[in-house]
């Protein structure tokens, strides 16, 4: 958890903990900044935590700079947050100038140090920036930012309440751009227990005759009078809210609670552990996502201001097949007229801001397949043009597995090799032998000595893992130096 002392950090934090995301056996890393407030908070904060839910907590592990991230799922929260009170509106050109920095040091660290299979979840602001940095660098499909499902949840929320139903009955998908520039979706809005005919006229009912091409307006005027109202009575700003279409509400509610002072960690906190437990579970479905696009729009969205469709290749809100390794292709079908030039106006606001930020490399993001260190699930091996020599290369992330040896300094207690078998069983790493030496001569450690098969880069990120655990002294990994050792993996 980068960005860990937050407020959106302390909720994913303990909501993971609390939703029992991890087992006790996984690790969950704080990461703050050396030097600064959060590098002293997030101590406190692993001790909370523990205090809290040491009956079932993972193990907790703390990391103070970018080159100490090592983790099979990675969300970054770090960054400049815009202030929470009356009459302040976030600057997403300010927030973008100060937050690419900090996307791009973590992402060229990632991309340096780490296994090469790391899935990122983006919930820094603006999120579309972070998605961009972080898939140029990483690959396009380990990286999907949070923001679209976050507007979803709340779209579906909105619907739920004026149906007069559950929010988990109704379906349908939020795109484009986080906050504002928020794209609705309705053609993909379904209601459970509602025939075609009877959701067409329910849909009718909710959107009042209105399109949304007059959204972007009806935003504009509508902050103004929550303004004006919130200054004399906050509850009544809210009231006035309750009153308006279910798609005004989508933008104007959040953005009301972030002027009220009281901000959105707990929504924006919840979703993103929704996708967490997505990723951790092995399972695949379909929810919104800031990602990378290279053209899989197929030319449905009017750019340039002109009626006819162009291929797509940048950041965009849609919907997307999640899974373990990150999203694999996109699920949205022929659009309304409205909804397509909408989307492609988001699209338009967000490589202006990419570009305006100068954190990528290029204008748009290289969202080639393979377009970085690591490399998506795609397969095709091919690296960005503009990838530095010191970063490890797609055939080196998926390369033939070598034998290894580590010989591992551990203290004397229970969960040390609970600990340890835990850093590879979650990173998919079997052991092909597993030895314990003596205890050393001050009898608080002993020896453990593990023989396994990874990639070079796997077992760079497993070393730096397993150094960080608390119950270990040294750690130490070499080449296996004898033939039996480079053997068949044993079945797991």
């Amino acid at each position: 958890m980068v960005g860990a002392t937050g407020d959106v950090g302390r909720q994913v934090c303990t909501q993971i903990v609390e939703r029992r995301v991890l087992p006790p056996t996984a690790r969950l890393q704080l990461v703050g900044r050396a030097g600064g407030a959060s590098g002293r908070a997030v101590h406190g904060l692993r001790a909370d935590l523990v205090d809290a839910y040491d009956e079932h907590a993972p193990l907790l592990d703390v990391a103070h700079s970018p080159e100490d991230v090592t983790a099979d799922v990675i969300v970054v929260a770090a960054g400049l947050t815009p202030p929470a009170r009356t009459g302040a509106d976030p600057d997403r050109r300010v927030l973008a100038a100060t937050n690419g920095a900090v996307l791009a040091e973590y992402a060229d660290a990632i991309a340096r140090h780490g296994s090469g299979h790391e899935v990122v979840i983006v919930v820094t602001n603006p999120v579309e920036l972070g998605v961009a940095v972080m898939a140029e660098r990483l690959g396009r499909h380990r990286v999907l930012g949070m923001g679209a499902w976050l507007d979803t949840l709340r779209f579906r929320r909105e619907l739920a309440v004026e149906l007069g139903v559950r929010r988990h009955r109704v379906g349908g998908f939020v795109g484009g751009q986080h906050g504002e520039d928020a794209v609705p979706l309705w053609s993909t809005v379904r209601v459970s227990g509602l025939d075609a005919d009877e959701r067409d006229r329910a849909l009718a009912t909710l959107r009042r005759g209105r399109t949304l091409d007059a959204l972007p307006g009806e935003i504009a005027a509508a902050k103004d009078e929550l303004a004006r109202v919130a200054s004399a009575d906050m509850g009544a700003a809210f009231d006035l809210i309750d009153t308006w279409p279910a798609d005004l509400r989508l933008v104007t509610r959040p953005w009301m609670t972030h002027q009220s002072g009281a901000k959105t960690p707990a929504g924006t906190a919840s979703a993103t552990v929704d996708l967490l437990e997505v990723i951790l579970d092995g399972r695949e479905i379909v929810v919104a996502g800031q990602v990378a696009l290279d053209g899989e729009l197929d030319g449905r969205l009017p750019l340039g201001g002109t009626s006819h469709g162009a291929p797509h290749h940048g950041v965009l809100g849609v919907p997307v097949v999640l899974g373990p390794g990150g999203w694999t292709r996109v699920l949205l079908d022929e659009l309304p007229d409205d909804e397509a030039r909408r989307l492609a106006q988001a699209a338009e606001g967000i490589a202006a801001t990419v570009a305006a930020s100068g954190s990528t490399r290029a204008a748009v993001p290289d969202a080639r397949p393979g377009a970085a260190a690591g490399g998506p699930p795609d397969g095709d091996g091919k690296l960005d043009r503009t990838d530095r020599g010191d970063r490890a290369t797609s055939g080196e992330a998926r390369g033939a597995e070598t034998s290894w040896v580590a010989t591992v300094h551990g203290l004397d207690q229970p969960g040390t090799l609970t600990a340890l078998t835990g850093v590879f069983s979650t990173r998919g790493v079997s052991f092909d032998s597993l030895a314990t030496g003596p205890v050393d001569g001050d009898g608080r450690a002993g020896r453990i000595v593990v023989t396994f098969r990874a990639t070079p880069r796997r077992t760079r990120a497993l070393e730096r893992a397993v150094r960080r655990l608390a119950t270990v002294r040294s750690v130490v990994v070499e080449p296996t130096p004898s033939p039996e050792f480079s053997q068949d993996r044993p079945a797991r």
